[in-house]
């Protein structure tokens, strides 16, 4: 959509720390909850809830149960840099 990807992904296990220098990256839950770390919060997210990550920012991702599906919107050049 324009600059940008939407990418439905399936999370059985954590994502390991990184950032993302160059996009601000939005999660939308679907089904399960959605843990999202960063240094100052942690978020659990529920199906139809959002939140966006913005740049530079360092975070993690993880189901809080078996699993959690999502949507992530990103910019389609969009870098990671894992910490």
């Amino acid at each position: 959509m324009n600059d940008h990807v939407i990418r439905v992904s399936v999370m059985t296990g954590g994502y390991p720390w990184h950032l993302h220098p160059n996009s601000d990256e939005t999660f939308i839950v679907m089904e399960g909850t959605l843990v999202i770390e960063t240094k100052d919060k942690v978020l659990d997210l529920l199906p139809g809830q959002l939140a966006t990550i913005p740049a530079n920012v360092a975070h993690r991702t993880r189901p809080a149960g078996a699993r959690s599906v999502n949507l992530t919107v990103e910019n389609q050049k969009n870098e990671t840099v894992f910490l």
